[in-house]
Order: structure tokens, then C-alpha cells, then sequence
């Protein structure tokens, strides 16, 4: 089985950032040639509606591969949402953020990953969203940056 990878909108507009595009642009190579799942929510879609049209044609791209799936934050993700709130992992401010975990967890994602290294990939929060997540009866959450995704031997 393919691992199905929840991509925030960070790693899409990593693409063009010459600090993440080496990695960005690997990790979609791998699912652009099938290697990978790319899991794309409607929150993911929204955000980068505002974004450079170079960055919508990455999207596009993913979008048009049969190696994608939609996601839809439903009210299910919502309430997972606010339990992170409501438990510190994040504060209101940041409820989009919370979004991206929640349906991530909801839809059982092999793993999500992001270039938000103070609200979603970092160790502490990490522990809080999968604390709340074991508390409701969902599964542990792996989430990592596109660089510990991708195949070792793809490193340069």
C-alpha cells in the first residue's frame, strides 16, 4: 500500500523557496510519478487560492494526478479542531492550522507534512495534538517535514 501523505499548503509553496525546494519538489516528483498518496484538503485549496499563480499550478498539478485524494474539514474535524484548542496545542488564532492535524488524523494519513515548524511540526505540539488524539479515540498522527518523507537515496 502506498503511504498517503497530507500536504499542507507550506510544502506546496515550498516549491519556490530556496530553503524547502529541494525537498518540496522531491516529495512531489514522488507523487506526481505514483511513489505517494497526496492527501489535499478543501482548507489546503482555500489558502492557496490567495497564493502566487506559480504556486496554483503545483497544485494544479497534484490535483490533475490520479495519486491524490480530497478531504473535506466536515464537522468531525472541526470538533477534533477545537479539542486541540481547547487543550493548548494551539491557540484559537491558529484554528486552520488545527484543521490541517485534525483531518489528517480523521482520514488516517500515513503522515503530515509541513514546513510550519512553530505550529504543526514541532515536538511539543506534536505530543499535545496526539495526547488529545489518543483521549478521543483516534490514532497516533505522524507528521514530519517533506526532508524526513522522502527516499534517503533521493537526498543530494
Amino acid at each position: 500500500m502506498k503511504p498517503r501523505v497530507y500536504i499542507d499548503t507550506s510544502v506546496i509553496g515550498g516549491y519556490f523557496d530556496d530553503e524547502f525546494s529541494n525537498w518540496s519538489k522531491k516529495l512531489i516528483e514522488q507523487i506526481l510519478s505514483g511513489e505517494l498518496i497526496a492527501l489535499i484538503s478543501d482548507i489546503t485549496i482555500d489558502e492557496i487560492l490567495d497564493a502566487p499563480k506559480n504556486v496554483q499550478a503545483i497544485l494544479e498539478q497534484i490535483l490533475k494526478s490520479k495519486n491524490r485524494e480530497l478531504l473535506i474539514a466536515d464537522d468531525e474535524c472541526k470538533e477534533l479542531a477545537d479539542s486541540y484548542i481547547l487543550e493548548g496545542a494551539v491557540s484559537e488564532k491558529f484554528h486552520e492550522d488545527a484543521l490541517h492535524i485534525a483531518i489528517a488524523t480523521i482520514h488516517a494519513a500515513t503522515v503530515l507534512t509541513s514546513w510550519n515548524f512553530k505550529h504543526i511540526v514541532n515536538l511539543n505540539r506534536i505530543r499535545q495534538y496526539n495526547s488529545v488524539n489518543i483521549k478521543k479515540g483516534y490514532s497516533f498522527l505522524e507528521i514530519r517535514c517533506p526532508r524526513d518523507i522522502i527516499k534517503e537515496d533521493d537526498y543530494e
